[in-house]
């Protein structure tokens, strides 16, 4: 059971600036540099992949249409290009969403990073949510699969609900927010999916 009362007071410490600082070196090796702007340019993704060596970053998340691109600009680095599934508002059908996952690690990716459908979680429609996580995770085998429920639109017990889901079916990690909601990551949000996780 999930304490919301006291992850809201660690939440608000650490809100405060009580936690513990982290190198920049190894903070930068956690990021994934991102542009996924629907104006993305050629040279957009030469600066943001340009960005990423220099800094030493984890990976870049682009567009499908820009996967072949950036693992083009990312080879003989250490660089992982991370793609988008579903994205940003999940709504697309599990069959498309399978294939365009297949598709973006016949392009080059090495993560997917892909938008639940939380129109069907909130109608506690759990077996379609788990198999399209499963189906994806499934088509992509050993890449990476980041499963984005979009917090800003779900109650409390809701994240809990989704987050074990995610877990249960197959995903490597779960992510709070696309940036593209009503709102984004907070602390609470996730203390809350690190303590169900």
């Amino acid at each position: 059971m999930v304490n919301f009362d006291e992850l809201r007071k660690i939440a608000e410490k650490i809100e405060k600036g009580e936690y513990e600082k982290i190198e920049p070196s190894r903070l930068a090796k956690m990021i994934d540099h991102t542009n996924l702007n629907a104006f993305s340019t050629k040279a957009d993704i030469e600066k943001l992949v340009k960005e990423a060596i220099e800094y030493g970053f984890f990976s870049v998340c682009v567009n499908p249409v820009n996967v072949k691109l950036a693992k083009e600009l990312t080879k003989g680095s250490e660089v992982k290009v991370c793609s988008v599934v579903g994205f940003p508002l999940g709504q697309n059908t599990m069959e498309l969403k399978i294939r365009e996952a297949e598709r973006a690690v016949e392009d080059g990716a090495d993560e997917i990073d892909m938008v639940i459908n939380i129109g069907k979680l909130k109608e506690r429609d759990l077996d379609y949510v788990s198999a399209e996580i499963a189906g994806i995770k499934k088509i992509i085998g050993d890449k990476i699969l980041k499963v984005i429920i979009e917090t800003c639109y779900l109650e409390d017990e809701e994240k809990v609900i989704a987050t074990k889901l995610c877990v249960d079916s197959g995903a490597d990690f779960v992510k709070t927010s696309t940036g593209f909601g009503k709102g984004g990551a907070t602390v609470y949000d996730v203390l809350i999916l690190s303590n169900t996780a």
